[in-house]
């Protein structure tokens, strides 16, 4: 199947060995490994990955899924996007890898694919796993628990937790109190994150893993948002102008912007860029929501 895709954020197949009993794929070297290992195989005299370069490899990561899902003909449904299969050049550039499970999308009338559940445990869709219908918003959701993965540093699945194993499931009652916001960053990232951004990367995280799968945003929307996301980075240059904790709490934005502009100017650009995010999403939710229930209210 990897040798019909091409895109800049799958990773490229150079060829193959068929010789004896000798069955070898080829791909171009990924210098800096998988993005799991940065994640959590990191020692403590690593520098963790930043903020800027988590949302960097999220976006590059949805454009390979929005590729497979919607450009790729036919389309293709991942079926184990997890941190292991996203693979990070020299530049930390995202390409996903291992396409052994992956599944052609439905054709003709079909919603989706009737296939035996495979996949990783903690990634996947939990209507998938219950009837083993296979559509793309199973990837979608598995995406949503990545992206928590970048948020948080936690593992999917970590049997070393005892009752909060399942990084969903810890992590779900959080979405609903913005107060709450600080407490799912990766503590290693030491409060380096930009705080106007943290609320809306949450909320593309849970509308994700939201249970009914109509509910969740396709590969297209989360591209455009973690584009917007992306270019609201955390400046190392400007710290402690506000203290984020504080921020969830009051509302307020801070970033680079906060040091070089008068406060009234900053409170009035962080009120365009909510209003303009709010009403993107609204509309979004309200074209894509069959039912008036939010699995999430934020």
């Amino acid at each position: 199947m990897l040798s019909l895709l091409r895109h800049s954020n799958l990773v490229n197949m150079i060829g193959y060995c068929a010789e004896g009993d000798q069955r070898l794929l080829v791909y171009e070297y990924m210098a800096l490994g998988s993005l799991e290992s940065h994640l959590h195989d990191v020692s403590p005299d690593e520098e963790p990955l930043d903020w800027n370069t988590r949302m960097m490899i999220a976006c590059g990561s949805a454009k390979g899924l929005h590729y497979l899902h919607d450009e790729a003909k036919p389309s293709v449904i991942y079926r184990d996007l997890k941190t292991s299969n996203i693979l990070l050049d020299e530049d930390f550039h995202p390409k996903l890898s291992d396409f052994g499970l992956a599944k052609f999308g439905p054709t003709g009338d079909e919603s989706y694919v009737a296939t035996r559940v495979m996949g990783t445990q903690g990634y996947c869709a939990p209507e998938y796993a219950t009837s083993g219908k296979l559509t793309k918003r199973s990837d979608i959701y598995s995406f949503g628990v990545v992206l928590l993965e970048l948020i948080t540093g936690r593992k999917a699945y970590d049997d070393n937790r005892g009752t909060e194993k399942h990084l969903v499931d810890w992590a779900r009652p959080m979405f609903r109190e913005k107060r709450s916001f600080p407490r799912l960053v990766d503590a290693r990232l030491e409060g380096k994150y930009p705080g106007s951004g943290l609320p809306m990367v949450i909320e593309l995280t849970a509308m994700c893993l939201r249970e009914e799968p109509h509910q969740r945003p396709n590969a297209g929307d989360i591209v455009e948002a973690l584009e917007f996301l992306s270019s609201k980075q955390y400046s190392p240059k400007v710290l402690n102008t506000v203290n984020n904790t504080a921020e969830m709490e009051s509302g307020e934005s801070s970033n680079e912007t906060t040091a070089i502009l008068p406060k009234e100017s900053v409170r009035e650009r962080a009120v365009a860029e909510a209003k303009l995010w709010g009403e993107t999403w609204r509309q979004r939710r309200q074209s894509q929501e069959s039912s008036p229930k939010e699995a999430y209210r934020l």
